[in-house]
C-alpha cells in the first residue's frame, strides 16, 4: 500500500505528499547531483585557483607597489571576485527565474572558465606594467559574477529534483563542491609544484593550473547540456505563475525583503564567516603568519578538507531529522567560542620557537599614535612611511607581537625588543633611494635583533606536530560543515519558486561574497595595526555571533516547507 506524509509549508499542512522519506535515489536524481555537483567543482576549482596562489600572483602582478601592500592589494583583487557577486546574484538570479535553471548556469560556468584560462596567459607588471594587475582584477570581477549566478542555480536546481524530507541530504552534495574544488585546487598546485621544482613553479609554473581549466570547462558544460530543466521550474511555467519582476519582487516587497534581510544577517553572514576562517585564513595563517612552507601548509589543509568533507553529507542529512537552524546555530557558537584556543594551539604545534619567542622576549612599539596608520591599502598606493608605519610593517610582516606604547607628540618611533631599543626614522621627506637604504639598514638591525630573541625565519619542520595541525585544521572544517552542509536546503526553502534563485542568491552572496570574501584582508590590517597575530579572529567571532542571536531569535524552522507551493 502507499503510504502518504504530512508536508508542512508556510500557510499550513499539506496531506498526500508520497512518503519519500526511505525510498532509494532514482538514477535522474543521481545524475542530477552529479552533474550539478561536478561542475560546481570545477567552477570553485577555478575560482579558488587564486586565493591558492595570492602569494605568487601578488609577486608577478603587484610587483611595483611595497610587499606589505601588494599582499594587501592581491588579497583585495582576490576578494573584488566576492564583491561583486552580488551584482551576478541579480544578474543571473533574475533570469533564471525568467529563463529557467539550466540554461542560466551554463553561462556562468562559460563565463567563469574563459575568464579562470585568460589569467594563466595574462603578462605580469614587469612586462605591460599597470595594465596587467587592472586586467587581472577585471577577469576577477568577471568570475565573480559568474558565480554570483553559479551556486544559486545548482543549489535550486538539485532541491527542485530532491523527494520532500531529503533536500538537506540532496543538496548537501552540492556544499561539498566548494570544499572539493579548493581541494582539488591544492592537490593540483602541489603535485604541479613538485614535479617542476619551486623555482620553475614561482617562474611561470604557477599558470598551468588556470590553463588546465579550459580542459574542466568542456567537461563541465558537456555535462549540464545533458541535464532538464527542474520539475518545480516546468510546472510553474506551465501554470504560468512566473513572476514577471523577480527582482522587484524579491526586494520591493517587505514580506519577501524581510526574509532576505533574515537570510542574511541570521544564516549566511555568520556562515560565511566561519567557512572563509577554516578554509581560507587557516591557510593564510599557515603560510603568512607562521612562515610554513607553502607545499607542507598545502598538505595539512588538504588532508584536513580529505577527513572533513563527509560531515557536508552528515549534517545535510541530521538537519533533514532534527532540523537545519540548530545545526547551522550550533556551529556559529561553537566557532565564536572556540577560535582563540584552536589558533593559538595551531601556532603552539606549529611553530612552537615562535610561541616561545612571544612569551620570553615581549616588543613594544613606542610613538606618537597621530603617526601610525591603520595600513589597510586598497589600491595599493599608498606608502606607509612615518617612523611608526616602518616599525609595524615590518613586525607585522615578521608575525612579532608587540605592544603599543604612546609616545609624546613628534617623537621618533622607536621598538623595544627585550632589552634593546631601535629608533626608527621618518621618511616622508625621502628620496625613494634613500628611503630604501635607510629602510633596508633598520629592517637588518631589527631582523638580527629578533632573530638573536628567537623569533625564527621560518617555521622548524623538525618542531611541527603534523599530526595535532592537521587534528586542529580537522576541527575547523568539521565546523564549517556545519554551517554551510543544511545551508543550501534552508535557503531554498525560505522562498517560493517564481522568485527562488534570485532570493536565496542575494543573501547566500553578500554574506559569503562580502562578510566571507573580505575576511583575509580584514583581518591581514587588524593584526598589522594592533600587532597580536590573534586580533584578527575578532572580525569571524562577533560576525558568528550576530548572527547566532538573530538566528535563535527571528529565523523560522524550513526543513518541514513544500517548496513547490
Amino acid at each position: 500500500m502507499n503510504t502518504t506524509t504530512t508536508v508542512a509549508q508556510p500557510g499550513g499542512p499539506v496531506m498526500g505528499a508520497p512518503d519519500a522519506t526511505h525510498r532509494p535515489m532514482t538514477a535522474e536524481e543521481r545524475k542530477v547531483i552529479f552533474a550539478s555537483s561536478l561542475g560546481t567543482v570545477f567552477e570553485w576549482y577555478d575560482f579558488y585557483l587564486y586565493g591558492s596562489l595570492a602569494t605568487i600572483i601578488a609577486a608577478h602582478f603587484f610587483s611595483g607597489v611595497n610587499p606589505t601592500a601588494g599582499f594587501i592589494f592581491a588579497l583585495l583583487a582576490f576578494a573584488a571576485g566576492f564583491a561583486v557577486r552580488p551584482f551576478g546574484a541579480l544578474v543571473f538570479g533574475r533570469l533564471g527565474d525568467l529563463v529557467g535553471r539550466k540554461y542560466t548556469f551554463l553561462i556562468t560556468i562559460i563565463i567563469m572558465g574563459l575568464s579562470t584560462f585568460l589569467v594563466g596567459v595574462l603578462p605580469s607588471y614587469s612586462s605591460i606594467g599597470m595594465a596587467a594587475p587592472v586586467i587581472l582584477i577585471a577577469l576577477r570581477l568577471l568570475q565573480g559574477l559568474a558565480l554570483g549566478g553559479e551556486y544559486g542555480g545548482a543549489a535550486t536546481y538539485v532541491a527542485e529534483h530532491a523527494p520532500q524530507n531529503r533536500r538537506g541530504f540532496y543538496t548537501s552534495w552540492i556544499q561539498t563542491t566548494a570544499t572539493l574544488g579548493l581541494f582539488l585546487s591544492l592537490l593540483l598546485i602541489l603535485g604541479i609544484r613538485t614535479a617542476m621544482g619551486e623555482e620553475a613553479f614561482l617562474d611561470w609554473g604557477w599558470r598551468i593550473p588556470f590553463l588546465i581549466s579550459v580542459v574542466l570547462l568542456g567537461i563541465s558544460v558537456w555535462i549540464r547540456m545533458k541535464l532538464n530543466e527542474s520539475p518545480a521550474f516546468k510546472k510553474m511555467k506551465a501554470e504560468g505563475t512566473g513572476s514577471k519582476a523577480p527582482i522587484k519582487e524579491s526586494f520591493g516587497e517587505w514580506g519577501n525583503l524581510k526574509l532576505v534581510l533574515l537570510a542574511l544577517f541570521g544564516l549566511t553572514a555568520g556562515q560565511a564567516v566561519v567557512w572563509y576562517t577554516g578554509q581560507f585564513y587557516s591557510l593564510f595563517f599557515l603560510t603568512k603568519t607562521l612562515a610554513i612552507e607553502a607545499n607542507s601548509a598545502n598538505i595539512m589543509i588538504a588532508l584536513a578538507l580529505l577527513i572533513g568533507t563527509p560531515f557536508f553529507v552528515i549534517f545535510g542529512a541530521l538537519s533533514d531529522r532534527i532540523g537545519r537552524k540548530p545545526i547551522i546555530m550550533a556551529g556559529c557558537l561553537i566557532a565564536a567560542l572556540t577560535y582563540f584556543p584552536v589558533f593559538k594551539g595551531i601556532t603552539h604545534f606549529a611553530n612552537p620557537a615562535l610561541e616561545a619567542a612571544q612569551a620570553t622576549a615581549p616588543v613594544t612599539i613606542i610613538a606618537d599614535p597621530s603617526t601610525c596608520s591603520f595600513q589597510f591599502n586598497p589600491v595599493g598606493t599608498s606608502a606607509f612611511t612615518s617612523s611608526c608605519d616602518v616599525l609595524k610593517a615590518f613586525m607585522a610582516s615578521n608575525s612579532v607581537n608587540y605592544n603599543n606604547q604612546a609616545a609624546p607628540a613628534g617623537t621618533v618611533a622607536k621598538a623595544k625588543i627585550g632589552n634593546e631599543e631601535f629608533t626608527s626614522f621618518e621618511g616622508q621627506q625621502l628620496s625613494k633611494a634613500d628611503f630604501t637604504a635607510k629602510s633596508a639598514e633598520l629592517k637588518k638591525s631589527l631582523t638580527d635583533a629578533i632573530r638573536s630573541h628567537g623569533y625564527p625565519a621560518k617555521a622548524d619542520p623538525a618542531q611541527i606536530n603534523y599530526v595535532m595541525v592537521v587534528l586542529l585544521l580537522t576541527f575547523l572544517v568539521i565546523l564549517v560543515t556545519m554551517v554551510y552542509g543544511p545551508i543550501a536546503a534552508m535557503l531554498v526553502e525560505m522562498f517560493p519558486t517564481r522568485i527562488r534563485y534570485t532570493s536565496m542568491s542575494m543573501p547566500y552572496h553578500i554574506g559569503n561574497g562580502w562578510f566571507g570574501g573580505f575576511l583575509p584582508p580584514v583581518v591581514f590590517a587588524v593584526v598589522a595595526a594592533t600587532g597580536n597575530i590573534y586580533d584578527g579572529l575578532w572580525y569571524p567571532i562577533i560576525i558568528a555571533s550576530i548572527t547566532l542571536v538573530i538566528g535563535m531569535l527571528f529565523v523560522k524552522e524550513t526543513k518541514d516547507n513544500n517548496i513547490n507551493a
